[in-house]
């Protein structure tokens, strides 16, 4: 985002310990964010929310434990309106509190929350946290956009729905073992799109069938390209409850590979746990495995049932939800769960992938800890395919630098 977007945008510091806020008001106006309000409580916030009802919000950064109304009540009521673009929580008290926060910001839809961050907050984490805001969303400042049935046919039609990719590096060595496509919308008014302006909006619809088909069919295109010159490079595609409890959809997908030459055990189906509770998708994952093909559970962790399911499935893989990856090494609560998942991988003799990987210390204490592979921002960020096969030998030595670095691992 350019300086000029940045100075249109405005931000909203709630705190009520006057050296605080005026410690993130500082923070904020470094990102050259234009205008920066605060406010000592959440009423006060609410009463400048009303004051200027058509004037967007940005950034809200609000303190959770504050006298008059404190940040969970703000929070609540922010949810009743569509005022605020994006939220970030900080809080000194127990991080269980904040893990509480991030709960229910992914149990509620109308909340844009893009993360906690424990006291006191640091100009890196508040950058991390936007750089997700910036890269996942259109134009900053403008209403959320809310695509229709016919738009997205529309533009399924004309190819609009691209695959970027993400690496996938070992931890140990630092070497590109496979990327995951992720889809993006190069929308012609809105510009590029992540994937939450419009997977919502699909599922349950035939639409999504539509969709995770072309996503899958272009990236198996670049595959054929890129293992060339990367033989044993992977490809991790994500699939939706929709395409796993249909049994006609298997067959497509298996179609597919085989018409474009990949090997099944160069292809990993990511699905997460909540789309496996039912006899029909269990099956058809099971389907998919018998093909030869990787399964990885998406998102371990987060799921009521996490370690059962995991036992009694076909899996390959499993990814570790970012939420209890980044920043474990300063959150205790994160890296108890994080280091139980890898221990359950490895006593399950499945692979385990960290997602958001971001700082030295994630990926220092990823490797004390074991975990095979990465990914994150550390490492790259989503990109098109095009710079794939260019990046790949740009990076190869920082990253072997970058596993060098680790400290050898405690038993």
């Amino acid at each position: 985002m350019g300086p000029d977007a940045m100075a249109q945008l405005v931000a909203l510091v709630v705190e009520d310990s006057a050296v605080q806020r005026s410690h993130l008001v500082s923070l904020v106006r470094d990102l050259r964010i234009g205008t920066v309000l605060d406010a000592a409580d959440g009423l006060e916030a609410l009463r400048l929310l009303e004051q200027q009802p058509q004037r967007r919000i940005f950034l809200l950064i609000t303190d959770v434990d504050m006298p008059g109304m404190d940040g969970i009540e703000l929070i609540g009521r922010l949810a009743e309106g569509s005022q605020v673009d994006n939220l970030i929580v900080t809080s000194a008290r127990d991080p269980r509190l904040l893990e509480t926060v991030e709960s229910m910001g992914m149990g509620d839809e109308r909340l844009r929350l893009l993360g906690t961050m424990p006291k006191p907050v640091t100009a890196a984490a508040l950058t991390r946290l936007l750089d997700h805001a910036q890269s996942n969303s259109g134009a900053p400042g403008r209403p959320r956009f809310q695509p229709r049935p016919d738009e997205i046919s529309r533009a399924l039609t004309a190819d609009e729905f691209i695959p970027f990719f993400q690496p996938k590096v070992s931890v140990s060595t630092g070497l590109t073992q496979g990327v995951e496509a992720l889809a993006r919308w190069q929308h012609p008014r809105h510009g590029l799109l992540g994937p939450q302006a419009f997977i919502p909006h699909m599922q349950g619809t035939p639409l999504m069938a539509r969709f995770t088909l072309s996503i899958i069919e272009q990236a198996l295109r670049h595959l054929m390209v890129w293992t060339q010159a990367q033989p044993s490079l992977s490809l991790s595609l994500n699939l939706s409850a929709d395409d796993l409890a249909d049994p006609g959809f298997i067959g497509q997908l298996t179609e597919l590979v085989t018409r474009y030459g990949a090997s099944p055990a160069s292809i990993i189906w990511e699905v997460t746990e909540t789309m496996i509770m039912n006899s029909r998708s269990m099956a058809n994952l099971a389907r998919l495995g018998l093909k030869g093909f990787g399964l990885s559970m998406d998102d371990y962790g987060i799921g009521y049932s996490s370690m059962q399911t995991l036992a009694r499935s076909p899996f390959t893989e499993v990814k570790i939800d970012r939420m209890f990856v980044n920043g474990a090494c300063d959150r205790r609560n994160r890296r108890a769960i994080l280091t139980s998942s890898l221990d359950m991988g490895r006593r399950l003799e499945i692979t385990t992938v960290a997602e958001g990987v971001e700082t030295m210390e994630d990926w220092q204490l990823l490797s004390d800890l074991g975990c095979e592979v990465a990914q994150g921002y550390l490492i790259a960020r989503p990109m098109p395919a095009a710079e794939l096969l260019t990046w790949i030998p740009e990076h190869r030595a920082r990253l072997r630098a970058l596993a060098r670095s680790s400290r050898p691992r405690r038993e």
